[in-house]
Order: C-alpha cells, then sequence, then structure tokens
C-alpha cells in the first residue's frame, strides 16, 4: 500500500481526535514520574547559607564550585527560591567555572521549575541558554515538551522544539516524535499556513502588477543592473506554481494523497510509536541517574580531600608563624 505523502486542504480539520490529544499527555505517567529522582541521595543545605558561601566567594574573586550551585538547585523549595536559583545560575555561568555545571544540576533545574509551578523560567534559561548554561538532554527536553503541551501551551512547546534544533538535539525518535507533534499543534493555529492559503498567497503574487514608479520596480531594476542574468523571486512565481499544481495532481491521480488532516495523521503516529520509544528512554534514564549520582560521589570525596589539606596547610602556616 503507497504511504500518504500529502495531505489535502488544511492542516487543521478540527477533528475529535487532534483536538483530544491537546487535552492530555503523549508520555505516559511512567516516564514523566518524578519518584525516582526525588529518591536520590540528595544533600540537605540551607540556601541562605549556600547563598551567603557564594556571595563571599564572589566577593573575594574566587570560582564558586559546580557542587555548590548544584546544592543550591537541588534544595529549592518553592516558587520565589527558583527566583533566587536563576539569579545564582546567571552568575556561575559568567564565572570561570561555566563550563563546569553539571548535566544533572540543568536536569534538577528543569523538574524544579516543573514542580513549583516556573515553566516561564525553564523556557526563559533554555531560550538564553548562552547566558545561563542550560543545555538539557533529550529526556529532559520531552518531560518539558510534555508540561506545554498537557497545557495546550504549543507555542511555548514551539519554542522548546526550536532549541532543540539548534542544539541537535534530535538523538532520540521520542524527541522527534514529540516535536513532530508539537510542530503539527502549532501549524493548527496558524491559518495562514495551510495549503489553500498558500495558493492564494501564490495567486496574489501572480496578479500583482506594480506600476512603472513603483519601489518593487525600482528594486528590480537596481537588480537587474548587478546581474542581468539573475531571475527574480516574483518572476519565478508562475513556475512554481505550475509545478506545484501538476505535482499535486499527480499525486492525486496515484491515490497518495490523505484524506486526513496533518495533524491527526501525526497524532496517530505518535500515538502508535512512542510507547515502545518510552522504555528505551525511561531504561538510559536510570542507568544515567547511576552515573551521575557516582560522578556527584567522587567530586564531594574529592571536596572533602582538598578541603582537609587546605586545613592542614593552614594548621601548618599557624605553627611556623608561632614557632618564627
Amino acid at each position: 500500500m503507497a504511504v500518504p505523502v500529502l495531505s489535502r486542504g488544511v492542516l487543521w480539520s478540527g477533528r475529535a481526535l487532534g483536538a483530544a490529544a491537546g487535552r492530555r499527555s503523549l508520555l505516559s505517567a511512567a516516564y514523566v514520574d518524578s519518584s525516582k529522582w526525588e529518591k536520590r541521595q540528595k544533600e540537605e543545605h540551607s540556601l541562605a547559607d549556600l547563598a551567603h558561601l557564594m556571595d563571599r566567594t564572589y566577593e573575594r574573586k574566587l570560582p564558586v564550585s559546580s557542587l555548590t550551585i548544584g546544592r543550591f538547585v537541588d534544595n529549592i523549595s518553592s516558587r520565589e527560591e527558583v527566583d533566587q536559583a536563576e539569579y545564582y545560575l546567571y552568575k556561575f555561568r559568567h564565572s570561570p567555572n561555566c563550563w563546569y555545571l553539571r548535566d544533572w544540576t540543568i536536569h534538577s533545574w528543569i523538574r524544579q521549575c516543573l514542580k513549583y509551578g516556573a515553566q516561564d523560567k525553564a523556557l526563559y534559561t533554555l531560550k538564553n541558554k548562552v547566558q545561563y548554561g542550560i543545555f538539557p538532554d533529550n529526556f529532559t527536553f520531552n518531560i518539558l515538551l510534555d508540561c506545554f503541551i498537557k497545557q495546550k501551551k504549543y507555542e511555548d512547546a514551539m519554542s522548546v522544539v526550536t532549541e532543540i534544533m539548534l542544539q541537535e538535539s534530535f538523538d532520540e525518535f521520542s524527541t522527534q516524535l514529540l516535536s513532530l507533534y508539537v510542530s503539527y499543534q502549532y501549524l493548527a493555529t496558524k491559518s495562514e499556513y495551510t495549503i489553500d492559503a498558500l495558493e492564494t498567497i501564490l495567486q496574489s503574487v501572480l496578479e500583482a502588477k506594480p506600476g512603472p514608479e513603483s519601489a518593487e520596480v525600482k528594486e528590480l531594476e537596481q537588480k537587474s543592473r548587478c546581474t542581468e542574468s539573475e531571475e527574480t523571486e516574483q518572476s519565478k512565481a508562475p513556475e512554481y506554481y505550475s509545478r506545484f499544481k501538476e505535482l499535486y495532481s499527480k499525486l492525486h491521480s496515484l491515490g497518495k494523497v490523505e484524506s486526513e488532516s496533518l495533524l491527526t495523521l501525526t497524532t496517530q503516529l505518535v500515538k502508535e510509536k512512542l510507547p515502545a520509544c518510552e522504555v528505551e528512554d525511561i531504561a538510559k534514564h536510570e542507568q544515567k541517574l547511576k552515573e551521575w549520582e557516582q560522578e556527584q560521589a567522587l567530586l564531594i570525596e574529592r571536596e572533602r580531600e582538598l578541603r582537609e589539606k587546605a586545613k592542614q596547610e593552614m594548621e601548618a602556616r599557624k605553627l611556623a608563624e608561632a614557632s618564627a
């Protein structure tokens, strides 16, 4: 059976399937469940103490460790503290240690934003990644996308998809599926992007006849003086339109024009393929959690050793000064 390659008419048909999907989560409860993340070994710290430590460290022109900023993010317990963490993430990004923001801290930041209703902060820091250092992995991207899908905030979800594209993070099939779904949900709200609308635009271009003194004509004359062989896009419009009609007729005659909307087809595809992807994603994420815990434990041990060494050196200096 031939695979449909074009959906006739509009991207949005108002069908119940697409509309219903927009009111629910595409990812399963097991995928977005945060219980394993919450149960991980986490150091309890006072945010006031951590903030004082970081402020004092920056005042002394010294670098704050990745463990310290990580502890601050991990210990967020309110919406107000999300704002405080945003400030220190910015400070850390503009410090000598900026390259050492840990992957688990980025994941924790997004989780905390979602937990305390600060999705706007998650999106803001993601879009301003250079200023905050927020470069999530695919699993983290997916749970953020799912949050916006649940809320039917497709413009925000589309912003996440744009960041995924810019970061070239389409490694996982699940992320590809969610991004495709969001793209068509977003397009469904934009009537100007339907095929009928595109036909209308092409036709209006063909019918447009600028006057001899119009700005368009002057611009074309200027371009022609630069290169006589270059054809303007407007002159190619009849060719584009003719080719479009020709190809569409050919596809229709071959039975490759699908009667369902692209949104409906996309929803069906995502529902069919996503469950299998989830199993692999969850297994990878759980393995990554173990790796993060091991890496964090090594950093904490190294931090302890350095503190002990610094303490010994300070005591040695005091003894030397006392005996001098």
